[in-house]
């Protein structure tokens, strides 16, 4: 027996009534005549269920053993397995005989199966990719609703903290962390106050266009260099603000404290360790060290 509420046996000529034949007045069903000593017939099952599983509801399989059996396979006039039947409104509508790939089975089904509705997106999953596509507005939309769900959700805080620092509100997304809850987001929560920690610093940094002259006239003019990389981070060019941080330690790693040793290890936590950049930046910090 399947442990799948889609996927059953057949056993008796009443249980073909009510699950076959009652069934298909209401989602069509494919019935899949099989036995034990038909090779065949055990490699296309899985193929069945797994192609069944995909239509989430709007198809079942009903599995009949024909060694077992017998009175419902002559009845149809089964003479060769597997053969598979398909039921629609109390009829065999389609089918086949023999091994088929799925293109084919789904081919079959396609003009009597209705597509299954699209999945409902996480819609955590999906404020995060609106928001690391920088459609902010959007975002904080999905979020708030969340979050008039669930105003403890931490993530969805955290993530909306975000999304008004990229729009100013430093002093509202600061309130907005300092209300997290709890350590399962310890590291989505340090990675957003480095944000904000960068987007403050940037406040007070002169001009980008000052910082690159100086840099274009010394390219040792170190102040300019990590202050350069500070407005990289705030505007998230993670990977060229990396470089730039790389550079500085290793050029000079006692430069204001051993600064950029610290912010390399605020950016690792502002991307996550999943990240690729982390993982590579990581590594040649790791080599510079030692």
């Amino acid at each position: 027996m399947s442990d799948s509420p889609y996927i059953f046996d057949v056993s008796g000529s009443a249980s073909f009534e009510q699950l076959v034949i009652e069934n298909s007045f209401h989602k069509p069903v494919l019935v899949d005549f099989w036995a034990e000593w038909c090779a065949p017939c055990k490699a296309l099952m899985p193929l069945l269920a797994q192609i069944t599983e995909s239509y989430r509801g709007e198809l079942l399989l009903a599995k009949i053993n024909c060694d077992i059996e017998q009175e419902i396979v002559a009845r149809f006039g089964i003479r060769s397995l597997p053969t598979v039947v398909l039921f629609k409104n109390g009829q065999p509508v389609d089918g086949f005989s023999g091994a088929q790939p799925e293109s084919g089975i789904r081919s079959m089904l396609q003009p009597h199966v209705a597509e299954p509705a699209p999945e409902a997106a996480d819609p955590m999953e999906s404020a995060q990719t609106l928001f690391s596509e920088g459609r902010f507005a959007e975002a904080e939309a999905q979020l708030k609703a969340l979050l008039a769900e669930d105003n403890q959700h931490a993530g969805a805080l955290i993530l909306y903290a975000r999304c008004l620092a990229e729009r100013g509100e430093l002093g509202e997304a600061e309130t907005l962390l300092n209300a997290v809850k709890g350590d399962d987001h310890k590291q989505a929560l340090a990675g957003a106050r480095a944000q904000l920690t960068f987007m403050r610093q940037v406040v007070d940094l002169p001009e980008v266009a000052l910082l690159k002259s100086r840099l274009a006239k010394n390219s040792e003019d170190d102040e300019a260099a990590y202050q350069l990389a500070i407005y990289q981070l705030a505007r998230q060019q993670y990977e060229t603000a990396l470089e730039a941080l790389l550079g500085l330690f290793v050029r000079n790693r006692n430069y204001a404290d051993g600064l950029p040793h610290k912010t390399l290890l605020q950016v690792f936590d502002l991307l996550g360790n999943a990240d690729p950049l982390v993982t590579l930046y990581r590594r040649k910090l790791y080599q510079a060290l030692y």
